[in-house]
């Protein structure tokens, strides 16, 4: 029997936020829910599984095996009771999600009893869901799992309950195209061979025509259009859905191709290489306790001005690990970095943050590196007043400057982190990072769990940063495509070494090396 809603409405006070929606879930069958941040995709998640948070209010109702519950201000019992049993949730970060003082097993195990199963069940889920090594992993803890290993971990605890019906809400949006892949194939073996209906959210196009039979398309709360997938994409009937498919064509160059701005980039950067290096590291690594083996293997890399670096790998490839040796954020990294000649790794004090305020960072989650109890102004300009840089007239003009350079209003600073979408958010990131105009910028994953139209937007902002303000710019990524938009130069890295470098075009258009050749290939199968 299917579960649906019906005439869903959500609404803030007097503002509708969503709806109104119908949709209907299925068992054994896939409805793909896609559209931009902000465009309701979540909220129907939680409408539907009777947790959507404080001051948003749900009408319309859930229809279950011809059983009928009303959605209202409060959540009645009926539709408390289809969570777990009913309904399994998979959410978007599962290490935010999962306990981190906790072992996996005793998670497993809490979620087990309080659905009256026994705990020996723990070993079986994790074994379901494909986790290497079952027994050993429920003494680990989260933090001590790959990304793709979190997510898959995740799913096992939605399926603690025994659910009929799972809801992936952007499962894939933190991991790299070989690893989505795993994750999607795993829940996709779920709904064929145990007839579990699910729901995907994505803002990834490609993945969602990959698996999913039926689409849902989002915009700002309304149904734009609704069909058969492959009916849906190969002929959309609505320019927003057109919109959708062209944003995610972020097209990788081929060998020795280039356009005017990429061309531009290149002699620029050719002139700015004859003053040396902005940044270099020297045999740097990095070994975490009782690890087999090291997490950065005596990697050399250099960087330089005006120029766009790309650190590109799967997940626990190093990538992350190398970024963040460079930025001397790691205790026990062993090597040495230098920042324009100076030796990054023997300053210390004053001249220690004196190098740091040369350097700007973006991180992957902008909801989570901005501050929620500070207005817009205040996040953006903090780099200077810890630096003591001017008064607070003088910081707060710099911000609103900053705003205006990274694409939004300057009257902006007013508001709150939360009162702007992923992409306004990460834009906002992005102005904190360029507070003490840095001569380098370095972006750790910072448009993975963007949707297809804010990354290009992103993408092309740090490409036009790069550029006018001569930042080199290194970029550390899963994504070939963004890799490709933003960086002159790509660094490949397999179990923490390099095993390719060179021009993007060449790098991407005819890889050299087999793991190079892999990622490539997975890419290609990913938007198949």
């Amino acid at each position: 029997m299917t579960l649906a809603l019906r005439q869903l409405q959500v609404h803030a006070g007097t503002r509708r936020l969503l709806g109104p929606l119908d949709l209907e879930l299925a068992p054994g069958r896939c409805l793909g829910v896609v559209g931009e941040s902000g465009s309701g995709k979540s909220l129907t998640a939680l409408a539907l599984l009777g947790l959507l948070p404080n001051g948003l209010r749900a009408s319309g109702e859930v229809v279950r095996d011809a059983v009928v519950i009303p959605l209202g201000a409060r959540i009645a019992p009926e539709h408390a009771a289809l969570r777990g049993r009913v309904l399994g949730w998979v959410p978007q970060d599962p290490l935010a999600s999962l306990h981190p003082l906790r072992s996996i097993g005793a998670q497993l195990r809490e979620t087990l009893r309080a659905h009256g199963r026994p705990d020996r069940e723990a070993r079986d889920l994790l074994a379901r869901v494909h986790l290497p090594d079952p027994d050993a992993a429920l003494a680990r803890f989260p933090h001590q799992f790959s990304g793709g290993q979190r997510q898959r971990i995740a799913i096992a605890l939605a399926l603690c309950s025994g659910p009929r019906y799972l809801i992936a809400d952007e499962p894939t949006s933190a991991l790299d195209a070989r690893i989505a892949r795993e994750v999607l194939d795993l829940l996709d073996a779920l709904r064929r061979e145990e007839g579990l209906g699910l729901m995907l959210i994505s803002h990834d196009l490609p993945l969602v025509g990959a698996y999913a039979e039926d689409v849902l398309v989002l915009r700002r709360g309304d149904v734009v259009e609704r069909g058969a997938t492959r009916a849906v994409f190969a002929a959309p009937t609505q320019d927003y859905t057109r919109e959708l498919i062209e944003a995610d064509r972020i097209r990788t160059p081929a060998p020795h191709s280039g356009n005017r701005h990429e061309n531009a980039d290149r002699a620029s950067t050719d002139v700015l290489k004859t003053a040396g290096p902005l940044l270099r590291g020297e045999a740097l690594t990095m070994r975490y306790p009782c690890a087999p083996k090291p997490a950065l293997d005596r990697v050399d890399i250099v960087l330089h001005r005006g120029e766009g670096l790309a650190l590109l790998g799967e997940s626990g490839s190093g990538k992350s690990t190398l970024g963040r040796a460079l930025l001397r954020l790691l205790r026990g990294a062993q090597g040495r970095v230098w920042i324009d000649g100076v030796e990054f790794t023997a300053q210390r004090g004053a001249a220690l943050r004196a190098l740091r305020g040369r350097i700007g960072v973006v991180f992957q989650d902008p909801y989570a590196s901005l501050d929620p109890r500070m207005r817009v102004g205040d996040i953006v300009s903090e780099p200077l007043r810890i630096h003591g840089d001017g008064d607070a007239a003088s910081r707060a003009e710099k911000a609103r400057e900053l705003l205006a350079a990274v694409g939004l209003d300057a009257a902006m600073v007013e508001r709150w982190p939360h009162q702007f979408s992923g992409g306004q958010r990460q834009r906002i990131a992005i102005a904190r990072a360029l507070a003490r105009d840095p001569d380098l910028l370095v972006c750790d994953e910072a448009v993975s769990a963007l949707d297809a139209h804010h990354r290009r937007g992103i993408l092309e902002l740090l490409s036009s940063l790069k550029r006018e303000r001569g930042l080199a710019l290194l970029f550390v990524t899963h994504d070939l495509a963004a890799a490709a938009a933003v960086a002159e130069r790509i660094a490949v890295l397999e179990a923490g070494r390099i095993v390719e470098i060179g021009d993007t075009a060449d790098v991407l258009g005819a890889p050299q090396h087999a793991h190079t050749q892999a990622l490539v290939e997975a890419r290609k199968l990913q938007r198949a």
